[in-house]
């Protein structure tokens, strides 16, 4: 059996600001679950997903899949992801790199195909991965249709190991780029933090609880803590005999702990 596909991103690639459509993630994760491990990348690699493909794993119907595949693959080209570069010595200050997810994007139109070609300066951080990167199964989030859901999996995933991460509000804001809407933190719950941990709790392996925190009377910090689904199957407990029943039905000298036990047994 083929193992499932994986998703692999560096972190700093999680920790990026970017803004993108949940079409728009189902393409790329799409395609990064495709990019090679064990042989060298280049830029020249086309990568390619269908609706069909998409639909099916989002669980969706294959009809609205077309026009949003290819509205989604036009947009695609245009969007920029801003990069965190940290520095390499002790004196030097970080660096922003912006750059495109994709040089090439071609949408097929008869065969509802999308074909991509990664940015040359976007394959570090999907290709040469070391310690410093976050994996998980594209299924995990394929039947996602919130891309906040879809981003807070990936910045949750990135501390799976300790099950519990505290993220600046301002901060979270800023990887989204959500600069300027949602200002009040009621509206930030209603329409961003709510909606993605609900999907998160029901469509992947996480089970999620938040909390806020306050600087003075300000709420600044969220608080996750996360862990994986329990896969262990529920007990099921038989109900109690009536005490009538295990009467009538007791054998010659037969104890009554024992009569129970039998008749329960027999019955689960």
């Amino acid at each position: 059996m083929a193992s499932p596909p994986m998703v692999y991103k560096s972190n700093a690639l999680i920790e990026a600001a970017y803004r993108l459509s949940v079409q728009e993630q189902r393409i790329l994760l799409a395609c990064i679950s495709q990019v090679r491990r064990d042989e060298l990348v280049t830029d020249e690699v086309m990568y390619s997903v269908t609706a069909e493909e998409i639909a099916t794993r989002a669980g969706v119907a294959i009809e609205s899949s077309y026009t949003q595949l290819r509205e989604a693959a036009l947009r695609l080209k245009r969007r920029e992801v801003r990069l965190t570069q940290e520095p390499n010595g002790k004196d030097q200050k970080p660096s922003i790199m912006i750059t495109g997810w994709v040089q090439t994007i071609v949408y097929r139109e008869g065969e509802g195909r999308v074909e991509l070609r990664f940015a040359k300066d976007m394959l570090p951080y999907l290709t040469e991965l070391t310690k410093q990167f976050t994996k998980y199964s594209l299924a995990d989030v394929a039947k996602m249709d919130s891309t906040y859901a879809i981003r807070l999996y990936e910045l949750l995933m990135q501390w799976d190991s300790i099950g519990q991460r505290e993220i600046a509000i301002d901060q979270l804001r800023a990887w989204f780029q959500l600069e300027g809407r949602y200002p009040s933190i009621k509206d930030f719950k209603k329409w961003v933090l709510e909606p993605a941990v609900e999907q998160i709790n029901e469509h992947s392996p996480l089970t999620v609880n938040w909390c806020q925190q306050k600087t003075g009377r300000r709420v600044t910090h969220l608080v996750f803590d996360f862990s994986q689904k329990s896969t262990a199957k529920p007990v099921v407990k038989s109900k109690k005999l009536p005490d009538a029943r295990v009467a009538k039905l007791a054998r010659p000298g037969e104890t009554w702990e024992a009569a129970r036990a039998r008749l329960q047994s027999q019955s689960s």
